[in-house]
């Protein structure tokens, strides 16, 4: 049995994404008391629900952040023994300047944590798009934890999400290391959960070529409370290192495709083949492996 953090002060920046907004909830659930650094977004219903939580809850305190600014992030990590990073667009991911944003952003954060003596760890939230693409998609066998997308082919196929998602956990990866900051990272497939159209673009929920994604097996959701979980397991548990792949399901049969667009329904229209029945019978090869997450959920269970 791996030894437990005792209850201490959490940082979750930004704490108005979908999955931010979950950790945040997640960790006062569990005692913890939380530093939501916020991103201002106008008209963000989840940043109106966490000011609106600050007032009630007095383990909640609220900051505004610019990514782009060092001081900002310093600033909301005081006294705090972790950082949850969960850097999005709220926007989408439509142009290459969202991907050098979002690269800045990483760094800053890691740079930030690594200049306060209380961080003892960065739980970084990527995604599975970092890990996948490439030419030969179809030939891998295996795509695990140690697989990372080609730069050449998202840069070619214009894969902005996929890109911001790579770059950043790179640099986030290269900076902790150089720095000797503590750092793990969880990788998830599509997220769903409660109103989950509601709170995040199109591109986000549905990265590009997602269709390529589950004749190749490489597509895969998971729910947002399960992501959430994970991450602080993450950082509980002393013996987690590296990164995490983070689904629940695969997506490899016009059953589980059926499945997940009546969930992410109405952003993603019903297929007109669908309307009445559901036809086919296609199966294609699972090859994304998460053997080194359940055993991290398992140990948690466990305890």
């Amino acid at each position: 049995m791996n030894q437990e953090k005792p209850i201490s002060c959490c940082c979750v920046l930004d704490a108005s994404t979908y999955v931010g907004f979950w950790i945040l909830k997640r960790l006062l659930t569990r005692g913890y008391s939380v530093h939501a650094a916020i991103r201002k977004n106008e008209d963000s219903v989840l940043e109106e629900e966490i000011r609106d939580m600050e007032a009630k809850e007095e383990r909640l305190e609220v900051y505004d952040v610019d990514v782009l600014d060092y001081q900002s992030i310093l600033i909301s990590l005081n006294n705090c023994n972790a950082v949850f990073c969960c850097l999005d667009n709220p926007e989408g991911y439509d142009e290459e300047k969202e991907v050098d944003l979002e690269v800045g952003g990483a760094i800053n954060v890691v740079e930030a944590c690594a200049r306060t003596e209380s961080i003892e760890k960065i739980v970084f939230s990527s995604s599975l798009t970092a890990a996948i693409w490439r030419d030969n998609i179809g030939t891998q066998k295996d795509v695990d934890e140690k697989c990372w997308s080609d730069l050449d082919f998202c840069l070619k196929k214009k894969m902005w999400h996929a890109l911001a998602k790579m770059q950043s956990e790179k640099a986030a990866w290269a900076l902790a290391m150089d720095r000797m900051v503590n750092m793990v990272s969880v990788n998830p497939g599509l997220i769903v959960g409660p109103s989950v159209a509601q709170h995040n673009p199109r591109p986000t929920v549905l990265p590009q070529r997602s269709a390529q994604m589950y004749e190749n097996g490489v597509l895969a959701y998971v729910d947002v409370e399960f992501v959430a979980d994970v991450h602080i397991r993450a950082f509980e548990d002393t013996s987690a290192c590296g990164r995490y792949f983070c689904f629940n399901q695969i997506v490899n049969t016009e059953e589980e495709a059926l499945k997940l667009v009546q969930t992410l329904s109405p952003l993603i229209p019903m297929p007109p083949r669908y309307e009445k029945e559901m036809q086919g019978s296609e199966v294609y090869e699972e090859r994304l492996r998460n053997k080194k997450l359940n055993k991290l959920v398992e140990a948690g269970f466990a305890c």
